[in-house]
C-alpha cells in the first residue's frame, strides 16, 4: 500500500499547483452569461501531468457558491467507459471474452428472441455498443428495484427494439446488463467491484454511487434553462440515482469530480497504467478504444441539426470513438479520440495520437446535445488555442 499512497500524494500535490490555460476561463464566462449553465470545473491533461485545472461560475446561484476544482456532480454516462473498463478487466482475468454471447453468464438471456422470432444471441460486445437492440426497463417496476439482478426480468419482458447488429441506438439496459455480468463472474456487488479494482487503487475518493452526506455537500446544483425566459432554473434533483436502495446502475449512476475522472483517464492514456500501478492490459484498452461497429452510423451527431455526423463516429467498449474529425466540436480531435458524455453536459475525451486529455464537468440538465453544447464546444476549442501556442 505505502507506493501507492505516496503516488496518490504526489498526485494530489500535482492537482493542487496546476497551472491554468489561457483564454478557458474567458471562453466559459461567455457561457454563463448566456446562460448556457452556471459553472464548470474543466481540466486539460496528459499521461502524467495536469496542464489545466479551473473552476469557473457558481456551484449553487442561490446561495452564491462559486464553483470549486474539488466539486462532486452526477456524472450521468461518462459512468459507461468505467463499466467497459470493469468488464475488461475481467477479459484480462481469463472470466469472459466479449465476443461470448450474454447467456453464457446470464442463462435468462438465452429465451430472448428478436423481433422476427430468432434467437437473439446477444454478445458482450453488442450490449456494450448499443447494436443489441435489447429493450429498455421502465415503469414502476424498474422504479422499484433495488438490484441489477432486479432489472433483468424486466428488459427480458420487453420487446426487442431491432435485429442485434443491423442497427446502433442508444440502450441503457445493456451497459446495465454488461454491470450485472461484472457481478455474477465477480462475486461482488457493481459498486463494490469498481471500489476495490478502479477507485482504490486510483485514489478516486470522490467517485461513487451513493455519496455520503459530506460528499452530498460537494455535489453542484443542477440546473435547467427556461426554453421561454432564457434564463437558468434549479433543476429537480434525480430520484434514481445516488440513494441506498436503488442499483448502481452501471449506464450512468456515478457522481464523480474532475480530478478524480481525469486520473481514471490518464491510466487509460497510459495504456492501461497510472503511477507504475497496472489496472488493465494495454489489449484491453485498446479494445475499449477501437471501433466495434464497422460502418454503421454512430452517436450523437446524426441528425442535420448536428451535421450528419453519424459515419464519424463508432463505438469502443463503452466508449464513442472518433474516426474521422469533424468542424466544430470535433476538428482539435485526432482520429482515434475517445470518450463519453453526460446528459447533463458533462464531457471527458482522451487523444491518444495528441496525448491530450479534456474534461468538463458541469451540471445543466436540457442541452439539446450535451455532446454538441455550447459549453464542451467553448472549453475545448480554447484548450486547444491555448495548446497550440
Amino acid at each position: 500500500m505505502r507506493p501507492l499512497l505516496l503516488s496518490f500524494a504526489v498526485s494530489s500535490l500535482a492537482f493542487s499547483q496546476a497551472p491554468k490555460l489561457p483564454g478557458i476561463d474567458e471562453a466559459l464566462q461567455r457561457t454563463i452569461a448566456q446562460h448556457e449553465m452556471a459553472g464548470a470545473v474543466t481540466v486539460v491533461a496528459n499521461q502524467n501531468s495536469i496542464l489545466h485545472l479551473e473552476a469557473t461560475g457558481m456551484a449553487d446561484i442561490g446561495k452564491q457558491q462559486e464553483m470549486s476544482v474539488d466539486a462532486m456532480v452526477w456524472i450521468a454516462s461518462m459512468t459507461k467507459p468505467i463499466t467497459g473498463a470493469a468488464i475488461l478487466m475481467l477479459q484480462d482475468e481469463g472470466k469472459l471474452d466479449i465476443a461470448d454471447p450474454v447467456s453464457k453468464y446470464l442463462p435468462e438471456f438465452a429465451s430472448l428472441k428478436t423481433p422476427s422470432g430468432k434467437p437473439a444471441n446477444l454478445t458482450i460486445t453488442q450490449i456494450l455498443t448499443h447494436t443489441s437492440g435489447l429493450g429498455e426497463a421502465g415503469g414502476p417496476k424498474a422504479q422499484e428495484a433495488q438490484t441489477l439482478a432486479d432489472l433483468v426480468p424486466i428488459w427480458l419482458s420487453t420487446p426487442m427494439q431491432f435485429e442485434p447488429g443491423s442497427q446502433w441506438k442508444y440502450c441503457q439496459s445493456g451497459i446495465n446488463a454488461a454491470a450485472r455480468l461484472v457481478e455474477v463472474l465477480s462475486g461482488m456487488s457493481f459498486d463494490e467491484f469498481l471500489q476495490k479494482r478502479l477507485f482504490d487503487p486510483l485514489g478516486m475518493t470522490n467517485t461513487t454511487f451513493y455519496p455520503t452526506d459530506t460528499q452530498w455537500a460537494k455535489v453542484a446544483r443542477g440546473y435547467t434553462k427556461n426554453k421561454e425566459t432564457g434564463k437558468l432554473e434549479v433543476a429537480p434533483p434525480r430520484t434514481d440515482f445516488g440513494k441506498r436502495g436503488r442499483p448502481p446502475q452501471g449506464n450512468g449512476g456515478l457522481y464523480s469530480c474532475a480530478k478524480d475522472y481525469t486520473r481514471f483517464c490518464q491510466m487509460l492514456l497510459n495504456g492501461g497504467t497510472l503511477d507504475g500501478h497496472r489496472l488493465l492490459s494495454t489489449e484491453a484498452v485498446k479494445r475499449l478504444s477501437s471501433v466495434h461497429t464497422g460502418d454503421l452510423a454512430c452517436g450523437f451527431f446524426q441528425r442535420e441539426e448536428f451535421g450528419n455526423h453519424g459515419k464519424n463516429y463508432g463505438w469502443g467498449i463503452g466508449t464513442c470513438v472518433l474516426k474521422e474529425p469533424h468542424e466544430g466540436l470535433a476538428e482539435m480531435l485526432s482520429p482515434g479520440a475517445f470518450g463519453h458524455g453526460g446528459a447533463w453536459g458533462t464531457q471527458a475525451w482522451i487523444d491518444p495520437k495528441k496525448e491530450i486529455i479534456y474534461v468538463l464537468m458541469v451540471q445543466r440538465t436540457n442541452f439539446p446535445n450535451s455532446d454538441a453544447s455550447p459549453v464542451r464546444e467553448a472549453f475545448q476549442k480554447a484548450a486547444a488555442t491555448a495548446l497550440a501556442k
